[in-house]
């Protein structure tokens, strides 16, 4: 086999939770670019519609699924029937996530619970689903959306970044787990990328001036600009593929070098 042919997903099958827009839905564009047949899910079946048409429109043909990933026995039900009408799942990417920005000492319990169950026990849900059919087929891969708060902390983001970095020490346990099965589970962190959710942060301000979260972004990476969801394609081809089989419990931080960089010194 080709060194090239080692990054092919050919004849794989990827489920990529939350996969309508931004992150998720280019990592899904670039597996089927790569030979995979894509699954993703939403929380509503107008979403799913859409999400659909979005995909045709990029000449892919996707299954959607309603379900919410914090329901285990909705997950199991997906899970089964993906396996029933698509086939067993070789990739999974626990993409689906929500933050909440609020100064710690001003949120609810609830809330930070929301994010935690979102962004932690959903991904503990899916992997847990569809584990036992990837030992069954003698492997596959897991890939959670990680990110720099992992690693780091940051003012109104305390439910985040508990869960991000319980997620990066998830990705390391399912790595001990089941490596023996030939599962890799890694992960992705992305770095700051502009996406639609992000778009008020880097919009021009009246004075023409960009706007002071843009500034901080731009000064604190070394690239000097944010991401975009295509910086992230080839790192998840790359951990979904037959290149990464002796890579597992890694993260992979996608962030321009963001972690890696004191800052400037103020003039």
């Amino acid at each position: 086999m080709s060194i090239m042919n080692s990054f092919s997903l050919e004849g794989k099958i990827a489920l990529v939770t939350g996969a309508s827009y931004g992150i998720g839905f280019a990592i899904a564009k670039a597996y089927a670019k790569a030979g995979a047949t894509i699954c993703f899910n939403d929380l509503d079946q107008e979403k799913v519609d859409k999400a659909l048409e979005a995909y045709t429109a990029e000449g892919i043909h996707a299954q959607g699924y309603v379900c919410d990933v914090t329901d285990e026995e909705a997950v199991k039900v997906m899970v089964d029937a993906i396996e029933r009408e698509v086939g067993v799942i070789d990739i999974l990417v626990n993409n689906a996530g929500i933050i909440k920005r609020i100064p710690m000492h001003e949120m609810s319990a609830k809330d930070f619970r929301q994010v935690i169950d979102v962004d932690l026990n959903a991904p503990f849900i899916v992997s847990k689903a569809v584990i036992p059919s990837m030992i069954q087929k003698g492997g596959g891969k897991i890939i959670n959306i990680c990110s720099m708060m992992s690693e780091l902390g940051r003012e109104t983001v305390s439910a985040y970044a508990a869960a991000k970095g319980g997620l990066k020490m998830l990705t390391k346990n399912i790595a001990s787990e089941y490596g023996e099965f030939n599962i890799q589970c890694n992960g992705i962190g992305p770095g700051y990328i502009a996406t639609p959710q992000t778009a008020p942060l880097r919009e021009v301000q009246p004075d023409n001036t960009r706007h002071p979260f843009d500034q901080f972004i731009i000064a604190k990476t070394p690239a000097a600009r944010w991401g975009t969801p295509e910086d992230l394609m080839g790192p998840a081809i790359f951990l979904a593929s037959d290149a990464s089989n002796f890579v597992n419990g890694h993260v992979l931080y996608v962030d321009g070098g963001i972690l890696a960089y004191i800052g400037k010194q103020p003039k």
